[in-house]
């Protein structure tokens, strides 16, 4: 079954840079669109960016629009978050999702596999 297990979180500063990768098991991933959503206590999961099964598609969240890139290596079975101009309200712990399937969508119910996250903390 898939797995997905996310790595490349941690402290930066403001203005900062993060990479975040999400590793993919279990199915084949050339068959999977992908996507980055982020969690903080007390408030729903808010999506930030996703990508199509072939990677030659993908949609952003406009808070992070400019900043961040998605891409997917389907020769290594890897997602990746690029994270530029880090800000204080990206904190957050970002969680990998995957679906078998066309297209990309925004929404948590577009997807049905989850990762268990990884913490990325900005500070001033």
């Amino acid at each position: 079954q898939v797995q997905l297990v996310e790595s490349g979180g941690g402290m930066v500063q403001a203005g900062g840079s993060l990479r975040l990768s999400c590793t993919f098991s279990g199915r084949t991933f050339s068959s999977y669109y992908m996507g980055w959503f982020r969690q903080v206590p007390k408030k729903e999961r808010e999506f930030v960016a996703g990508i199509s099964r072939f990677g030659n598609f993908t949609i952003y969240a406009d808070s992070v629009k400019g900043r961040f890139t998605i891409s997917k290596d389907n020769a290594m079975n890897t997602l990746n978050l690029q994270m530029n101009s880090l800000k204080l309200e990206d904190t957050a712990v970002y969680v990998c999702a995957a679906k078998n399937g066309v297209g990309v969508g925004p929404y948590t119910r577009n997807y049905d596999n989850w990762g268990q996250g990884t913490q990325v903390t900005v500070s001033s």
